[in-house]
């Protein structure tokens, strides 16, 4: 196993520690040592311990707090990112992505249909898994169940999302950062249906038939991509 793999499992196999990493990956804000204090009724000292290893294997990142408010400036912590991957290091599974990207895209239009469909095939693979680990029944799991495990999914593959039920039976979902981004940037349009296609295989399988309206996207320069999820 890589170096820095072994240094990811390391960091998450500490109980309390990814429930700290899953409490700011979470978060809408960013997230300060006395926060996650207050949270887990532990003492700050092990809640900073605990957040500067996840910061030191790159799965959060800090910043000074430049509030201006007097005292010893706080950290603040929030999700990194960064796009880290237990099969391949971080610049080799980018370099993966772009050259099999690249490769779909140039057989054409058949390759651009290859690559919706195979994102998603990797979101229902996804899905089904994290059904199978969780050990939860579809057919007598509440929306609410259902919905908190989509939310843990989706934030186990590095975004931030956001999930809210509206008064009409919709669904919004945001996702506030996006990893696929930098291959966007050079496939826009083609990357961005691969995933939209990876979160339908995940919203279907756990919803059934379902439609899954974009309404902004990053890549439009919007703040987060946000869309609109209707059930049948």
């Amino acid at each position: 196993m890589d170096q820095d793999a072994q240094k990811l499992t390391s960091a998450l196999a500490d109980p309390t520690r990814f429930s700290i990493y899953q409490f700011v990956a979470y978060s809408k804000e960013p997230i300060t040592v006395q926060d996650v204090a207050d949270h887990f009724a532990i003492h700050p000292n092990v809640a900073r311990l605990h957040l500067t290893k996840l910061e030191d294997v790159n799965l959060l990142t800090a910043v000074s707090d430049k509030s201006g408010k007097g005292g010893r400036p706080s950290r603040l912590y929030s999700l990194s990112e960064q796009v880290v991957s237990l099969q391949f290091p971080p610049r080799d599974y980018q370099l993966l992505a772009d050259i099999a990207i690249e490769s779909l895209l140039s057989l054409g239009e058949a390759g651009e249909a290859a690559l919706i469909h195979m994102g998603y095939r990797i979101g229902t693979e996804m899905a089904k898994r994290a059904i199978v680990q969780s050990g939860l029944n579809l057919q007598t799991a509440t929306l609410e169940e259902k919905l908190h495990l989509i939310h843990r999914l989706v934030v186990a593959q590095g975004l931030r999302p956001d999930i809210e039920k509206l008064e009409d039976g919709k669904l919004r979902f945001r996702v506030n950062n996006c990893t696929f981004s930098d291959t966007a940037k050079k496939y826009p349009s083609a990357v961005c249906q691969m995933h939209n296609a990876l979160l339908m295989g995940i919203f279907e399988t756990y919803l059934g038939n379902i439609e899954l309206r974009e309404d902004d996207s990053m890549i439009r320069g919007c703040k987060s991509c946000n869309y609109t999820v209707i059930q049948f």
